[in-house]
């Protein structure tokens, strides 16, 4: 089964808890801090695999988390780092945050590595926190809660060069008789229902990869059929090579079948029209198809398209465009990008992330924001020194000031995220 598309949640691992420990041993009563730091947790890591050619796999697992650090220990033991996550996709994947839609990785290479989460920070143990003044700190930091999201996983396949055309008219054949591929074959429209690869073997090591781009009808820029959904993967394509029924058994005019074929790559994506193309008239050995065959040759050609007649069910002329699609392949510049312009997700820092207040009908204030949930996940407000923390963070982030141009008194009540405090100045 060919998956292309699919969403899934990846979380990075959590940080350790930082330790509170005082050094006991004979004869010492009074031994200082020793309690240690919490293990980094583990990053969440994603790797192109060339081995892989689909994203079944995510159909089935849709949750991903990498492991979390260990907490410290007494006599400065510092908690173990959690293991990172990876998980291998498809070359051609692209990542989007599904939220925004912007893409966090594109994963072109073989190979290619991205960490997408770092694990949360260790929380430092108290052995950090002593000072001449405070020489016994009864408090540790908590570890750093890594980020989580809900992902999108579009797969663009890698192709030298991409069969394109409307349905039936004998894309998959000609993929049969000129790859080792043996893709559904059958005389109904929409017998191709997800995109067929094979490789082309050239006589003197030009092999390249060949791909039956499925779906692409009139409306198929739009989201008609399964459009949207299949022309995705020409994006990455060399050389198109355009099939057409010039017998026109199934739609009566060849040509006004290509300039709509082409319309639609064109509203897609406007790259597309600056693509090589090679133009294959099938079912050549039908003849009412040569009349067709020479219009469209006398049209195209003079554009700078090769047009060549084809009957891919007896493999007339097949060995032709084959070495056409070679010669075309062997002199494009390979320093041509064949991808959209993405609009990137870039991570916001936590101290950055806005937050907002909102007065409730029972003059409570409620102060959101996931910098300022992750600092309450992060600091120990259980003890004195860690709500003293928490209180400069608050005012450092202008929080404070917000409240009180809100109209805040004291003896309101706060709310952050599941806490409630009074507001005392």
């Amino acid at each position: 089964m060919f998956v292309d598309k699919t969403k899934i949640t990846i979380k990075g691992g959590n940080g350790g808890n930082g330790c509170v420990s005082f050094y006991r041993a004979k004869f010492i009563t009074n031994g200082g801090p020793d309690g240690g730091d919490g293990g980094k947790g583990g990053d969440l890591v994603f790797v192109a695999d060339g081995n892989m050619g689909t994203l079944l796999d995510f159909r089935y697992k849709r949750i991903f988390k990498a492991d979390d650090g260990k907490d410290g220990a007494k006599l400065n033991c510092s908690g173990k780092a959690g293991q990172e996550l990876v998980i291998k996709v498809p070359v051609g994947t692209v990542i989007r945050e599904a939220n925004s839609g912007k893409v966090m990785a594109d994963l072109a290479a073989h190979g290619q590595r991205k960490v997408l989460i770092s694990g949360g920070r260790g929380g430092r143990g108290n052995q950090h926190f002593a000072t001449p003044t405070r020489q016994a700190p009864q408090y540790a930091e908590r570890g750093k809660i890594a980020r989580e999201y809900e992902v999108v996983l579009e797969l663009k396949l890698i192709a030298e060069a991409g069969l394109i055309g409307f349905p039936n008219v004998g894309k998959s054949t000609f993929l049969k008789m000129a790859t080792n591929a043996n893709p559904k074959i059958a005389n109904y429209h929409f017998t191709t229902l997800s995109p067929n690869l094979g490789v082309v073997r050239g006589n003197y090591g030009d092999d390249y990869v060949l791909a039956d781009i499925p779906g692409i009808i009139e409306g198929a820029s739009e989201g008609a059929g399964l459009g949207i959904e299949f022309l995705r993967h020409i994006e990455r394509t060399k050389v198109l090579i355009h099939v057409v029924d010039a017998a026109a058994m199934e739609r009566e005019d060849p040509i006004a079948d290509i300039e709509l074929i082409n319309n639609e790559l064109a509203k897609y994506n406007p790259e597309l029209e600056k693509r090589p193309q090679v133009i294959v008239c099938n079912k050549m050995d039908i003849p009412e198809a040569q009349e067709h065959f020479e219009q469209i040759k006398a049209l195209y050609e003079p554009k700078g398209c090769a047009v060549f007649a084809v009957s891919a069910a007896s493999n007339q002329g097949v060995t032709e465009v084959l070495g056409k699609v070679a010669e075309i392949l062997k002199n494009y510049p390979q320093d041509i990008v064949f991808d959209e312009d993405y609009e990137e997700y870039e991570e916001v820092k936590v101290d950055d992330e806005p937050f907002t207040i909102t007065k409730t009908a029972e003059s409570a204030y409620v102060v959101e924001g996931v910098g300022v949930e992750r600092m309450i996940g992060f600091t120990n407000i259980d003890t004195e020194q860690g709500f003293a923390f928490f209180q400069r963070y608050l005012r450092e982030k202008g929080i404070i000031d917000a409240l009180e141009a809100k109209g805040v008194q004291e003896g309101d009540s706060i709310k952050i995220y599941n806490l409630w405090f009074d507001y005392y100045k």
